[in-house]
């Protein structure tokens, strides 16, 4: 049996966390979302998501923080940040990807069929 693709949706906001879920069940992904970087690493660690969308501005741990710790997880996990914020981290996301840590960027706001065609795209 073939395993639906899973996808970690990390934001702190529920109404962006909601849009991402009703994007993609229908796609046939499995979605697992986390309102926090710390439940986004304890996520990860149950189950290795084959795509993660990252907000980059959360309390508590940000998500360049958690973009480094999925990497030190595993490198291999394709994460794409979608963000408002990304000028303001800019600096911090350049130091990662010198790194070796790769991420692809998204702005916020961004649409359902966005959403499903950076899905369809990163999960082949």
């Amino acid at each position: 049996m073939i395993r639906e693709p899973l996808v970690l949706v990390v934001d702190d906001d529920e109404s962006v966390r909601d849009a991402f879920t009703l994007a993609l069940v229908d796609e046939s992904y499995r979605v697992v979302t986390a309102d926090s970087g710390d439940v986004a690493i304890a996520a990860a660690k149950r189950e290795r998501p084959d795509l993660v969308f990252l907000d980059l501005s959360m309390p508590g741990k940000d998500g360049v923080q958690t973009l480094v710790e999925l990497s030190a997880l595993d490198p291999t996990i394709r994460v794409y940040i979608v963000t408002a914020f990304a000028e303001e981290y800019m600096e911090r996301l350049r130091a990662a990807r010198q790194r070796g840590i790769s991420f692809q960027l998204a702005s916020k706001p961004i649409t359902d069929e966005q959403i499903r065609m950076i899905a369809a795209a990163s999960l082949g």
